[in-house]
């Protein structure tokens, strides 16, 4: 949030009239037309920055001040702060009709930065081509002394960014040559700091030392952003950019022309074995721009990776080795699908790795990228990858559910490969009750991904414990509620077999509902297992029914259970139809107490029975046991409306002939008898303070019903 006086100035700048705006804009452009730019002019261009800024709409100056503020942004002997403003002013601007910028001819390479700035901001592709090239082109001469490259790498990532085909294959390999040598060959000497220029400074500088590792040990291998200084060389700048470009860089022009159609698995995998050999022992400075570009860039993750294992004394740089280990990762598996002959030196380095982080839940996020790498060079590698995948899908959901950004991470590798996972990996489906706790404690910012996750869970053979687990849902949330809290001394001091619990905490190792919180907080599939034994402990935790995170949970069930029956209706058969109207009307009368959910799931299941009798209307005579049992029951109108009026509405329009051969009248007539004994209750019983009205739709239902079913039956038309 920000400070009143900081509202203040946006609220003022927000509101801001065109007029006043052009009026200030004039005092502006007087300021700057002034001999020398001073402090006051910045002050002003700051404030015109913000009004330009702050508004939701596009603000106007009129051609006048801003070919000053253009004209001020070139001029070499304008104050750099100044030229800072004007630029950031023009931006904010963009598109600007009265735009005379151009890059051609600059050779400063921070001006250029800064026009270059105000030109992509433009959106015109043809100035991202302009701008691209001349980046290019001034990043491949030699700099004047005191000049730096290192301000042109970010336009050139955002010139990549906007519009990759802006650079000839030339370009890139002028560019993809310079990339090699920074990330290879930077200096490990510190650098120096730059002298003051005081009465008092030291003419002696003093030699600078070399660079040293996270752990304070000093480096003794080439230079990385995991290196240490205290002032970094040129060079040194230039290689932690390259590095932070690299990946991009990669995707955009790496892979190139490396697509030659394949002649057979065998062969290729030989050629992949030849060329890992040659590529080894050839000298990398013979090799073309983008072979060099790659080999180097393994070679920099490689370090990377071997750095990682250091023990950093600051956090910072703890955090950094984390990330750090993510992009060489990912880096390398990109270099593998560009070039095969890397697959085998990475997997065996890769495996080794998993095996010495696996343990440590800090660096869960690192295994992700792992996953993704066998998970598309496996095969080729020859390597069991199954181990690596039933660590992720065991140990980290059930251990880091409550990590908010890992879990998003988590579930979104699990949708942009859920196709691979199910054609490869058994794992991925068996491990879905571990995967919904993600969805459980997260529900708000995952339920897009899981809407597009859960038709890749749903098979034949998971259909029928998803659909009890997304009904149970709330309840799972409920629970690893508890199990957060359970942690504590006291409460896991406390538990007495002997004791009933009174709390959930204390139920939480109670031996009379342990079982039941184990199979709530399951990691992997359990369809022979019986979900009854859930019955009590979702009256246990009823607790909790009003805590934010299970009412948003609760939430998100309706959605989630739409979905399911829109994806099993594709591939489900009469017996799987048949098992999940039945526990369709038992599952009605057991779900967690929050009224709202409970109202919101039986609308749900009950427009769903419908669709499943439409796909299968011999389940009215299959399942008429059942049928009878849930219709003729009184109390099943006042507690679940909607089930109830659904179910009359399918006996009436299913129970017949023309949908079943099987259909006999002795049905018809039992069907018809008991509907008419629940209307005569409804109806005919003298209204009492203690028996509750009932809805009229559920009449009418009845009614409607019984007179479709007795045009079936001669025995019935009379009455």
């Amino acid at each position: 949030m920000f400070s009143a006086a900081a509202e203040s100035f946006l609220r003022q700048a927000r509101e801001a009239q065109p007029e006043e705006l052009q009026r200030f804009a004039a005092r502006v452009a007087a300021q700057l037309q002034g001999p020398e730019p001073g402090p006051e002019a910045a002050a002003c261009l700051q404030r015109l920055h913000l009004v330009v800024a702050a508004s939701k709409y596009p603000r106007r100056l009129d051609g006048e001040i801003v070919g000053l503020l253009q004209k001020m942004l070139c001029s070499p002997k304008c104050p750099e702060q100044i030229q800072l403003l004007c630029a950031a002013i023009l931006r904010e601007m963009s598109p600007c009709n009265d735009l005379s910028l151009s890059c051609e001819n600059i050779q400063d390479p921070k001006l250029l930065s800064l026009v270059s700035s105000v030109l992509l901001a433009q959106g015109d592709k043809a100035e991202v081509a302009a701008v691209g090239q001349r980046v290019v082109k001034v990043l491949e001469g030699r700099l004047p002394e005191g000049q730096s490259s290192r301000y042109l790498l970010p336009i050139l990532s955002n010139v990549i960014s906007l519009s990759p085909e802006a650079l000839t294959e030339e370009q890139t390999n002028v560019v993809s040559k310079k990339m090699a040598d920074w990330l290879r060959y930077a200096s490990i000497q510190q650098g120096v700091a730059q002298p003051s220029g005081g009465f008092f400074s030291n003419p002696r500088t003093r030699q600078p030392g070399p660079v040293t590792e996270v752990d304070g040990a000093i480096a003794t291998d080439f230079f990385t952003v995991l290196s240490l200084a205290q002032y970094y060389t040129e060079d040194q700048w230039l290689n932690m950019q390259a590095f932070s470009m690299l990946r991009k860089w990669l995707l955009c022009y790496g892979g190139k022309g490396l697509n030659a159609p394949s002649s057979g698995g065998r062969l290729e995998m030989d050629k992949s074995v030849m060329s890992m050999v040659s590529t080894a022992s050839t000298s990398s400075h013979l090799l073309p721009p983008k072979e060099r570009l790659r080999e180097k860039a393994f070679e920099y993750c490689q370090r990377l990776i071997e750095q990682s294992n250091r023990q950093a004394l600051k956090k910072a740089d703890g955090d950094l080795q984390k990330a750090c280990l993510i992009e060489a990762v990912t880096i390398m598996d990109i270099i593998c699908k560009q070039d095969s002959s890397y697959v085998y030196r990475a997997a065996a380095f890769l495996k080794v790795l998993h095996s010495r982080i696996s343990g440590d839940a800090t660096y869960a996020r690192a295994l992700l990228p792992i996953a993704q790498f066998f998970l598309n060079h496996g095969e080729m590698a020859a390597v069991d990858s199954d181990a690596i995948y039933k660590h992720l899908f065991t140990d980290i959901p059930a251990q880091l559910f409550h990590n908010a950004s890992l879990a998003f991470e988590f579930v979104l590798f699990c949708k942009e490969n859920s196709r691979l996972f199910t054609e490869t990996s058994s794992i991925f489906r068996q491990s879905f009750p571990n995967l919904f706790k993600f969805l459980a404690w997260n529900s708000p910012p995952l339920i897009s991904e899981f809407v597009d996750l859960l038709p890749f869970l749903l098979d034949v053979g998971t259909a029928i414990e998803i659909f009890h687990l997304l009904l149970d849902l709330p309840c799972l949330t409920a629970a690893l509620d508890v199990q957060m809290r359970s942690t504590s001394a006291s409460e896991r001091a406390s538990s007495d077999p002997t004791v009933k619990p009174a709390t959930c905490l204390e139920a939480f190792r109670h031996p009379l509902y342990k079982s039941a919180f184990q199979y709530l907080l399951r990691i992997e599939s359990a369809p022979e297992d019986s979900p009854e034994r859930l019955i009590p402990l979702r009256q246990l935790l009823g607790s909790l029914a009003s805590s934010p995170r299970v009412v948003q949970c609760a939430d998100t069930v309706p959605v989630l259970l739409e979905l399911f029956f829109s994806v099993v209706a594709e591939f489900a058969d009469g017996p799987l139809i048949n098992q999940l109207v039945v526990l369709l009307l038992q599952r009605s009368d057991q779900l967690y107490d929050i009224p709202a959910f409970k109202d919101d799931v039986h609308r749900v299941l009950s427009s769903q029975l419908v669709m499943l009798c439409k796909l299968h209307p011999a389940l009215i005579v299959e399942l008429s046991k059942e049928l009878l049992e849930f219709s003729g029951t009184v109390s099943n109108i006042q507690n679940k409306e909607a089930v109830f009026t659904h179910v009359v509405w399918a006996i009436g329009e299913y129970m017949s002939v023309s949908y079943d051969k099987r259909c006999t009248v002795e049905q018809i007539n039992r069907f018809f008898e008991t509907l008419e004994a629940v209307l005569f209750e409804v109806t005919q019983v003298r209204p009492l303070a203690s028996i509750p009205s009932y809805a009229p739709r559920a009449i009418t239902v009845l009614m409607t019903a019984l007179t479709k079913l007795a045009a079936r039956s001669q025995d019935l038309i009379p009455r």
